[in-house]
């Protein structure tokens, strides 16, 4: 009887024990995490110990934990600990966390005697695994089938385990963690492809992979679409993969040109040397001696400025040394961006923009299209100071423009402005009341200074300082009056005074038998000039009144039940007057009259002739009356697109008939003859969404046989239109663009994210046709269109010129994997096209397939490429194509 009571009590004791924890649960909700280690300590627990006891040998005995962290753990469906407390069973969606590490799977075993974890997934109803192992450690995070863990090395046993890696994936059957970021694996399969099934990988035969820093294969090959090409094969391989910037070779890029022969290009080295900045190095080499080299810049410190520069050179040789085809050509290329932070100097601004570059570069180096077709650029440094609490700032600037068609460079170094905003010295600065009249008197003070060349780059450097470069100051003084209102109409007057510094001055003499060949073209070679250095000053001021003022006109239709409510013509006269004292008399000095023929005739010469602020004012004396009409037309109607709202809802619309109509003149009074200046008349209008620009400038004097301007009026020599005047220029302009509707939008809910839903006595229809792809072509094409107009200017040209261009464009998606592009610009005079270009892409997932084409012309080429998307492996490619170099002429 005693024997089976004390055997009950051992059978049923552990069970009380573990009565008392939360050992199982069939919740459907999961359980809160709950920590392993207090568990473990609890389970140590039911054995007293004695800390102060000793062993046989005199010796402290103290437990040491077996886990320096708590153990957290979670699971939805059961959580089992063995009777020994060593062993933790979790199950579905089963969660570990321990210091950075988390596991999550559907089975979970974790075993506190081995410090080991084990994990796996389980197949659904079609045999494919769900819930598979996750495994994340601090950055990293991996998937894999199978997985065994101990917490002690940080080693690892995975199975089917699938790690990104940076821009890369792999794939590995079967790999070993020996480290806390190491791994080995055996038969893996490396590719930037994230479809599951990858759609090509380089076969590692063995690899190491160190995280966020590099993978080191042995020998591999690649495989596409489960296909494997042997050859070449890759007798080993070195991918970087750190998250953060690096240092490392550049690869360069192979190929092959008719002119320059086989070449490798970009290739070289980059630096990482701060987080301030960073350089790289690139350079080019051809097989029949051309060459090149590039260096390049980024840098920046936060809150103060940032920017890049870059520096490239190159050498091309064409045909054969000792023929006479034989070419070298050296280029230089300089590309400069800075700015300044806002936050670092409210009151001081450093920026720069720097595009310098020899005329022949982009047409001989240029790889992008848009580079090619450049042919002006622009460079400027800038620095400004403002001065706080005055009305005083200062900007200094370096400026460079070039024509690379005609290699002529302009510089401007330096250019520097002195600034004063506008004040009022008989305003108060305590007063009380109205502002009175004299107290709106107002100056304001710009003075200039600049310093220039304009000449063929081969010149710029031989050139003379003294005599080639140009260079002034200039000083404005506006002064405002203030301006008073009679009736509507605005009456402005002022006083305007402009004063000019120059450092020399040009002496003109008559010289019988003289051939002065560098003289400029508007002067005989018999004219001797001689430059007089020293400061010379040059002034002008002049005298005006403005009036202006605005009329309105509204029409309102008859007829209730137009849709049109009413339509509004404003009108912006203006009338100015300026006068002008005649600057040609002998006292100011500013034009001297030279004799020009043995015959004893004179002519009147500029004394300031191709200042950098412009001559000497002009002989004559002027008064001019100007004027300008400005007009405006649009109309408010009723917006139809809503039919369901009463006429009290209804809604009206402004549409703009005549954006911008102008007609501009003016009138001299002093002159004798041709007193009336050209009129000008400008209109812009918006038709369907199309914008319209157009010009013309009508002479009202006619012209003689040699097609100069002589005093007789158009309106009494001609009929018809031509009474209107001669037109000397005019421009038409417009472009259009259309593109397919977008499907997604619905008819009638255009714009809105609400759906519709039916009402109680509409029946809602099954979707039909579900078995067929909705098929559509998105799409979009344009084009621009500009006419011309220039007047006959000589005998030889008696019907003028026109030119008239159209420039097409377009994009068509014909799946959502496949696009096509084109472009052209066909001149309709010449009847020739210009730049044409065909496009044609194919999104491969993780690859891309593109062929460019370029039928006639200077860039003539084409290319077909099918290469990996991903930047990582960008050298990873198929390439076939005729560089546009091949059709250089020199």
């Amino acid at each position: 009887m005693y024997k089976i009571i004390i055997t009950y009590i051992f059978l049923v004791a552990p069970f009380l024990i573990l009565a008392q924890e939360p050992t199982i649960s069939v919740a459907p909700q999961q359980q809160e995490p709950d920590s392993i280690l207090t568990e473990y300590y609890s389970l140590q627990d039911t054995t007293v110990i004695d800390s102060t006891s000793t062993d046989t040998m005199g010796m402290a005995n103290e437990e040491k934990p077996v886990i320096d962290a708590p153990i957290d753990y979670t699971a939805a469906d059961s959580m089992i600990v063995s009777l020994d407390g060593q062993k933790v069973y979790l199950y579905n969606q089963a969660k570990v966390t321990y210091q950075n590490i988390e596991l999550e799977a559907y089975y979970i075993e974790l075993d506190l005697e081995t410090k080991e974890i084990y994990a796996e997934g389980i197949p659904d109803s079609l045999g494919e695994m769900t819930q598979k192992p996750l495994f994340r450690q601090g950055s990293e995070e991996y998937e894999s089938e199978t997985m065994r863990y101990n917490f002690e090395t940080e080693k690892a046993f995975i199975t089917k385990v699938v790690s990104a890696q940076g821009e890369g994936f792999i794939h590995s059957d079967r790999t070993k963690k020996i480290g806390k970021e190491v791994f080995i694996t055996k038969d893996a399969k490396y590719t930037t492809c994230d479809a599951d099934h990858p759609h090509f990988y380089l076969h590692l035969t063995k690899a190491k992979v160190v995280s966020n820093n590099k993978i080191i294969t042995g020998p591999a090959y690649m495989v596409l679409e489960d296909f494997p090409i042997y050859f070449p094969i890759l007798p080993f391989g070195y991918f970087p993969n750190s998250p953060t910037y690096s240092s490392g070779i550049l690869i360069p890029k192979y190929g092959e040109e008719q002119n320059r022969g086989f070449f490798l290009r970009d290739g070289g080295y980059y630096w990482a040397a701060s987080e301030y900045f960073d350089l790289a190095v690139q350079g080019d080499i051809y097989s029949r001696g051309s060459w090149g080299t590039r260096i390049r810049t980024n840098y920046k410190k936060r809150y103060k400025f940032g920017g890049n520069f870059g520096f490239e050179y190159a050498k091309n040789k064409y045909g054969e040394q000792g023929l006479a085809n034989y070419s070298v050509g050296t280029q230089y290329k300089i590309l400069w961006s800075h700015s300044q932070d806002a936050k670092a100097n409210p009151n001081q601004t450093f920026s720069a923009s720097v595009n310098v570059s020899s005329s022949g570069y982009d047409k001989q180096n240029a790889y992008n299209m848009n580079d090619y077709l450049t042919t002006t650029k622009s460079s400027s440094i800038s620095y400004s100071r403002n001065f706080e609490n005055t009305p005083f700032n200062f900007s200094m600037n370096l400026r460079h423009s070039q024509n690379t068609k005609d290699s002529t460079m302009s510089l401007s170094l330096p250019e520097m402005t002195f600034n004063m905003a506008k004040v009022y010295p008989f305003r108060k600065k305590n007063r009380s009341g109205s502002v009175k009249f004299y107290e709106k008197f107002g100056i304001n003070y710009t003075a200039n200074f600049r310093n220039s060349i304009n000449a063929k780059e081969s010149e710029i450097l031989s050139s003379s300082f003294a005599t080639d470069w140009k260079n002034g100051i200039r000083h404005n003084l506006p002064i405002s009056f203030p301006s008073f209102n009679l009736g509507t109409i605005n009456f402005s007057p002022g006083i305007s005074y402009n004063e000019k510094w120059y450092f020399k001055k040009y002496n003109y003499n008559y010289v019988e038998d003289g051939e002065f060949t560098d003289n400029p073209s508007n002067i005989p070679d018999n004219i001797r000039i001689d430059t007089i250095t020293g400061l010379n000053r040059v002034y002008d001021y002049s005298y005006s009144i403005s009036a202006s003022t605005n009329i309105y006109g509204f029409y309102t239709p008859r007829n209730p039940n137009s849709k049109i409510q009413r339509i509004r013509h404003k009108m912006s006269p203006s009338v100015s007057f300026s006068y002008r004292p005649d600057f040609g008399k002998e006292h100011y000095e500013y034009w001297q009259e030279v004799q020009v023929d043995d015959e004893g005739n004179t002519r009147y010469f500029d004394t300031n002739l191709g200042g950098i602020y412009g001559g000497s004012p002009g002989r004559g004396e002027s008064g001019s009356i100007n004027f300008s009409l400005n007009n405006n037309l649009e109309m408010k109607k009723l917006d139809v697109r809503d039919s369901t709202k009463t006429d009290e809802e209804q809604q009206y619309k402004k549409v703009k008939i005549i954006d911008n109509l102008s007609i501009s003149s003016s009138y001299d009074l002093i002159r004798d003859s041709l007193n009336l200046a050209p009129f000008s008349i400008r209109a812009r209008t918006t038709v369907a969404g199309v914008s319209i620009n157009m010009g013309t400038t009508l002479d009202p004097y006619m012209v003689d046989e040699n097609y100069r301007r002589i005093h007789k009026y158009a309106w009494n020599e001609r009929n018809g239109l031509g009474k209107l005047g001669r037109v000397t220029r005019a421009n038409l302009s417009f472009g259009m663009n259309f593109n397919s509707k977008d499907k997604k939008k619905g008819e009638n809910n255009e714009g809105s994210d609400q759906e519709e839903t039916p009402g109680p006595e509409e029946e809602v229809l099954p979707p039909i046709f579900d078995d067929y792809l909705d098929f559509s072509m998105p799409w979009d094409f344009g084009f621009d269109y500009s006419l011309n107009y220039t007047g006959a200017t000589s005998a030889s040209n008696p019907n003028g010129r026109v030119t008239q261009t159209l420039g097409l464009r377009g994009n068509v998606s014909i799946t959502s994997k496949w696009q096509m592009s084109a472009m052209t610009n066909f001149d309709i005079q010449e009847g020739e096209f210009a730049l044409t270009s065909f496009r044609l892409n194919r999104d491969l997932h993780c690859w891309n397939m593109s062929f460019n084409f370029v039928p006639f012309g200077y860039r003539k080429s084409y290319s077909f490429t099918i290469s990996a998307s991903s930047s990582m492996l960008q050298d990873l490619k198929i390439q076939k194509q005729q560089s546009h170099y091949d059709n250089f002429r020199f």
